[in-house]
């Protein structure tokens, strides 16, 4: 009882402020906010930011609303803070009186004297969107969202890959109808293809991750969420448009492992249907157009150190695991697990050897190390070297550099179960939210489809290895490999 008199007392004294009061509280020692009209001292939060401290410091002193929101739901202000961060009120339209100079950094890019995106139905393929994308969103957020590492040679060579390998189409195949249904760790969806993990999705839309949420559930896809997510797990279930809905919950150790097991049960409580770990990224990778563009705004007192949104993002993560984390994750969970970043053979037979329900080929869009080799080459090496993965229960899916629809039925063709986009996801939800979001999935459904008939399969279990021309890619396969 007598906290809740001490609390409301507390409550009482809550006062309002004004600009001048809030500003002088801009530095590591005293950290005040403004978000919403209310004003909280997050000084003591500082160094448990998941982002690190200088995202917050840049906005010391100030109305962090915009900043906020862009990456956060609002629901996240009373799990992170105290009641007693709160220091009072300002009206939101004294920091229009005091606004400082534009930030030419995030600043959009130019558009068209005509500021609304092309119509919906004027795009007509993946690259359309990220067209649009690019022309819309903040270059601080097309930079994070866009990147490579270094020279980004891998993220390029995901791509080309698919490209240097051709179709073998078979003519006179009567086709009435085409079955592109298949199930991803027992879950029926209605496409081979599946919501990548991608974070800070808000970026992209104020709807971020839920606008995902609706859009796959009315398309019958699954969706991988992503550790950093602009929105709740809970949130984004009830975000959910179909019954029958599948979230699974993507997990990178963090360096404090309660927190780590704090994602899993939270996961579990919410109801996610399996769990990615993620392992490809134990360091970040050098993302030159991200740091160029970086959070260069430091803080007031310049103890910050700039640094891009990726290197902050990846702050946290663990790089001091190995495959014994496989064990601590059983005895954690019963939920089915997914190793997304595997990268080689020999990896993805470690993989089986060590019981997951599936794997990931993946160098991280090209994200981690550059030069690392496309994901669909990855697979060719399992053909080659360890063809009884493929035959396995262990499902195999595989992400990174995939456009189009006969990206999608190649990768099938050899031996893959689904296929996981990330950025063509984002770009779509970057203008048109939901609507954009299905429009996409239904451009690549009409690709899928198309080429099937080409092919002459009816559906996925017939789509074969003789269907696709690999001589241009399998030169590359190296001579031997020691498993």
């Amino acid at each position: 009882m007598s906290s809740q008199i001490e609390l409301l007392v507390y409550r009482s004294r809550v006062m309002k402020l004004t600009c001048q009061e809030i500003n002088r509280h801009n530095n590591q020692q005293s950290c005040w906010v403004a978000i919403h009209g209310a004003v909280y001292d997050v000084t003591e939060f500082l160094d448990s930011h998941p982002g690190g401290a200088t995202v917050i410091l840049r906005c010391a002193g100030k109305d962090a609303t915009e900043d906020f929101d862009s990456v956060h739901s609002r629901e996240l202000l009373s799990e992170a803070l105290p009641e007693t961060a709160l220091q009072g009120y300002i009206d939101p339209a004294e920091w229009d009186k005091q606004k400082d100079q534009p930030d030419t950094i995030n600043e959009k890019q130019p558009k068209p004297d005509d500021d609304s995106p092309p119509p919906l139905q004027s795009l007509i393929n993946l690259n359309d969107f990220e067209r649009v994308a690019h022309q819309s969103l903040r270059d601080t957020t097309w930079a994070y969202y866009s990147s490579g590492a270094d020279d980004e040679i891998s993220k390029r060579n995901n791509a080309l890959a698919y490209q240097k390998i051709s179709l073998r189409p078979r003519i006179l195949r009567k086709i009435p109808a085409v079955n592109t249904t298949t199930a991803i760790l027992g879950y029926s969806t209605s496409l081979p293809v599946y919501i990548s993990p991608v974070g800070l999705a808000k970026l992209a839309h104020p709807e971020g991750e839920c606008a995902l949420a609706a859009a796959a559930g009315k398309e019958g896809l699954v969706q991988v969420l992503a550790n950093g997510s602009s929105m709740t797990i809970e949130q984004v279930m009830r975000s959910r448009t179909s019954p029958n809905q599948r979230i699974f919950q993507q997990l990178y150790v963090n360096k404090d492992i309660r927190k780590s097991i704090e994602t899993v049960r939270r996961a579990e409580r919410a109801g996610a249907s399996a769990i990615w770990i993620t392992v490809d990224s134990p360091v970040v990778g050098k993302r030159e157009m991200d740091e160029r563009l970086n959070l260069t705004v430091m803080a007031t007192d310049h103890t910050g150190e700039g640094k891009g949104v990726a290197k902050i993002m990846a702050s946290s993560i663990s790089p001091f695991i190995d495959w014994e984390i496989l064990t601590w994750l059983r005895k954690l969970t019963d939920l089915p697990v997914v190793i997304k970043g595997i990268q080689c053979v020999e990896d993805a037979v470690l993989a089986y050897q060590h019981g997951v329900q599936g794997i990931v080929l993946s160098n991280h869009g090209g994200r981690s190390q550059d030069t690392a080799q496309s994901p669909l080459l990855t697979l060719l090496e399992i053909r080659k070297f360890a063809p009884h993965l493929i035959e396995s229960k262990m499902q195999i899916f595989i992400d990174g550099g995939i456009r189009r629809g006969t990206d999608v039925l190649k990768a099938i063709a050899l031996g893959a179960t689904a296929v996981g986009l990330g950025r063509p996801f984002l770009f779509s939800l970057s203008e048109y939210g939901e609507n954009g979001v299905r429009r996409m999935i239904e451009i690549l459904r009409h690709e899928i489809e198309t080429n099937m008939v080409f092919l002459g399969a009816t559906s996925l279990e017939e789509l074969r290895p003789e269907m696709v021309n690999t001589s241009r890619l399998e030169k590359y396969l190296i001579a031997s490999v020691k498993l």
